[in-house]
């Protein structure tokens, strides 16, 4: 509102000071244009009275566009009925008429300036000094046409740029919603990777505590261990995720392929061995493809420890010269058909829907399906790394 303001108060500035400039240059300019034009009335204290409120009357041209044409064109029009010499005065009238084409729609612009153009046409056939008759029209049409057309195409660029900015404007609106809303989806994801793994691991730690409490209850202290430890490191990750979301800041370090050996060290504690094994020369990824590759290694043995109902896994980390793949298998219920979808974590399929969609935007290849070679379950990424990496 301040700056609306500011730039009202120097726009009547502006109207302000050509007002002046016309009236100071109308006032010395007019009686040399009479010397030119013999039969003109003198200049006289009418004629300047005539030209100033002509001039002056530009002042509120912007707030009353049609009040301004008016005065003017009255302004005018009994000047030369009156006799006196063509001269500054008519480019108040110009200067009217193209802010009328400029401040409004076509339709109520053309009727005012129409009705303008009629009165100015007075002179032409009856007036104190030379009365041009027909011959007048064309000249006179010309300060009404040229200026009508001018201010018509400048109002017009003025609104296509207007719709471009708000377009651009929507469009980036409508960019930030839809980054936004991917932020929402990738954090929703990364919950649902830290919660559903470390709930599976209590959920199994628990188990074994059940069933060890009653005939060796010693032993039973080892799964609650576990489970306090299992749920502290969910809850430290959860945290970490959550705090960026809080504060608004880049996130700080994820979770990457090294931290396999801690992810097979707390499965152990379930009752899930894990044989890990790297293929190729460890190197330093990028961020978001070292963080893929563990989710998809940490959701396929998820699966593996709800599902599979099996108490080994292996996992196979291949680095290539342009690539990654990252491999997990068991042999468990996968490939029987009549147990559930080791992908799917009970909640329709989410645990599948969510590797595949790290992979894809990657530009990688998943790929989820039975083992050919003995029964079991295989899950399979395929990620694609820049040289430079």
């Amino acid at each position: 509102m301040r700056g609306s303001g500011q730039r009202g108060w120097q726009e009547r500035g502006a109207d302000a000071a050509l007002a002046l400039v016309l009236l100071g240059f109308a006032l010395l300019a007019t009686g040399l244009a009479g010397d030119n034009q013999p039969g003109s009335r003198p200049v006289d204290a009418a004629c300047r009275v005539l030209i100033a409120v002509a001039a002056l009357a530009l002042v509120a041209r912007r707030r009353a566009p049609v009040a301004t044409l008016g005065v003017v064109t009255a302004a005018t029009t009994t000047y030369l009925v009156i006799g006196y010499p063509y001269g500054p005065i008519l480019l108040t009238f110009l200067i009217a008429v193209y802010t009328v084409a400029v401040r409004l729609p076509v339709r109520p612009a053309a009727l005012a300036t129409g009705g303008a153009f009629v009165l100015l046409l007075t002179h032409a056939f009856w007036s104190r000094g030379p009365a041009p008759g027909w011959a007048g029209v064309l000249p006179a049409s010309a300060w009404v046409v040229v200026p009508f057309a001018v201010g018509t195409v400048v109002r017009v660029n003025r609104e296509a740029t207007a719709r471009s900015r708000a377009e651009e404007a929507r469009s980036r609106a409508e960019q930030a919603r839809r980054q936004a809303d991917e932020e929402r989806l990738r954090i929703a994801q990364e919950v649902h990777d830290v919660v559903g793994h470390g709930l599976a691991a209590i959920s199994m730690q628990a188990e074994i505590a059940l069933h060890l409490l009653p005939k060796r209850p010693e032993q039973a202290e080892t799964a609650l261990t576990a489970i306090s430890r299992t749920s502290r490191e969910a809850l430290d990750e959860l945290r970490v995720t959550l705090g960026a979301v809080r504060r608004g800041a880049e996130r700080g370090p994820v979770p990457g392929l090294a931290r396999l050996p801690a992810l097979r060290d707390r499965l152990a504690g379930t009752g899930l061995a894990v044989e890990l094994r790297v293929v190729g020369e460890p190197r330093e990824l990028p961020a978001a493809v070292d963080l893929a590759a563990y989710r998809v290694v940490q959701e396929a043995l998820t699966n593996v420890l709800r599902h599979a109902g099996v108490a080994s896994a292996e996992v196979t980390v291949d680095y290539r010269a342009d690539e990654l793949t990252v491999e997990v298998t068991d042999r468990g219920t996968g490939a029987r058909g009549d147990g559930p979808d080791p992908a799917d974590d009970g909640t329709g399929g989410h645990g599948l829907a969510g590797m595949r969609e790290r992979v894809d935007a990657l530009g990688g290849r998943l790929a989820v399906g039975p083992r050919t070679d003995g029964g079991g379950f295989r899950v399979y990424a395929r990620l694609p790394v820049k040289a430079s990496a």
